[in-house]
């Protein structure tokens, strides 16, 4: 058994909070469990939703479910680092090795990795909740209270203790930002295109928001032979962005992209809709799914609050039309056979992924980082520990 190790973490407090740099306690890995020295964190706007609140589940609801207060946490969960410490039967993976962060784990063996549905694997069960993947116990701890990671990852750590379902071995020759990128955003909003959506050659496709999820839909969308990629956001530096990674037409709204999407394709509008805004609210969806023509597709990939529960959808038109809307998780991809797959088109030149970093920063600016986010100023920024 080894020792614990202290290091320092990002924890955040309540909704409306700061991230505070503290001193956080890593007890040593037990069987099937890893310790990760994370080299790379990716500011993704998920965890933004902790501070808004938009993901915290009310204190009621926890208090009615038997479950502890949902404060303090280390989140973080794009990431990227290498394996300085193994538990006892661990195989994937080994001391030294480069690894992804895998926020879906990947079992291998329930009902849905077994059918190649590994985004919706059971033992990512909890991901919000206290306690390991292997065992519930605690592993982390602040001032000996204990402290639970985002999906049992926490990549706003220098180091965590994750199970071997958590992180997905790759090749040591890789820039480690890069592999910090593919475990969160650009799987995400590439596999909301490419797979969810089902994007085929001669689409036209409508992306509704380009952050770091957004500007991967519309990378994903062009490389799978959209006719026209039609990219949507306020933020004209998000809009330019677009065009660089494969859009051809940008508008500053839904309500400024409508008459342009009906007028350039002779009124049969997109025949697929990836809905990729900061939050989504329920009467996004109206314009959100008037923007699908016929027997089109709304892919849902957005976080909206976790209490929200009305959405503006025309069940007539969703009915008469054919439509469909799907939600997705991690684009609806395999982490442990797509991971590696994107890593292989950055190898090759056909995936960009260098060009998505607009900013890096030390832990301690993790604060300056995200307020960069929330003006439209980064596309992602990212967090790189000395």
């Amino acid at each position: 058994m080894g020792e614990s190790r202290k290091c320092r973490a990002a924890v955040l407090r309540a909704v409306g909070a700061q991230w505070q740099i503290e001193e956080l306690t890593v007890d040593p890995p037990v069987a099937g469990e890893v310790v990760v020295q994370w080299k790379v964190a990716g500011l993704c706007h998920s965890d933004e939703h902790f501070v808004t609140g938009d993901m915290v589940p009310p204190a009621e609801m926890l208090e009615a479910a038997g479950m502890p207060p949902f404060f303090p946490v280390i989140a973080g969960h794009e990431g990227s680092g290498i394996v300085v410490e193994v538990g006892p039967g661990v195989t994937s993976v080994a001391v030294g090795d480069h690894v992804s962060a895998s926020f879906i784990p990947s079992c291998g063996r329930c009902r849905y990795c077994s059918s190649g549905r590994q985004n919706l694997c059971d033992a990512g069960a909890g991901a919000m909740q206290n306690g390991q993947i292997v065992d519930g116990a605690t592993r982390h701890w602040l001032n000996g209270e204990p402290v639970k990671l985002m999906a049992k990852v926490g990549t706003f750590a220098e180091y965590t203790c994750v199970a071997e379902a958590s992180v997905i071995k790759v090749d040591a020759d890789l820039p480690l930002d890069a592999v910090a990128l593919v475990s969160c955003g650009v799987a995400t909003g590439w596999g909301s295109a490419t797979k969810r959506a089902d994007v085929r050659p001669g689409d036209t496709v409508v992306v509704v928001g380009i952050g770091g999820i957004g500007i991967n839909a519309v990378q994903g969308a062009a490389m799978a032979g959209a006719k026209r990629v039609i990219a949507v956001d306020p933020v004209e530096f998000k809009r330019e962005k677009a065009m660089e990674m494969g859009a051809t037409h940008t508008f500053a709204s839904m309500e400024e992209a409508f008459p342009m999407v009906t007028e350039l394709t002779w009124g049969q509008m997109a025949d697929k809709v990836i809905m990729t805004p900061g939050v989504l609210y329920g009467d996004m969806m109206q314009l959100g799914t008037a923007l699908a023509g016929k027997g089109g597709t709304i892919v849902v990939t957005a976080i909206a609050p976790i209490t929200q529960t009305e959405s503006s959808v025309n069940l007539f038109e969703l009915a008469m039309y054919n439509k469909e809307i799907k939600g997705t998780i991690f684009g609806s991809l395999n982490p442990r056979s797509d991971i590696p797959n994107l890593l292989s088109l950055y190898r090759e030149g056909q995936l960009k992924l260098d060009e998505l970093i607009t900013r890096r920063y030390t832990l301690d600016q993790i604060n300056e980082g995200y307020e960069a986010m929330r003006q439209g100023e980064n596309i992602r920024g990212v967090i790189v520990y000395e």
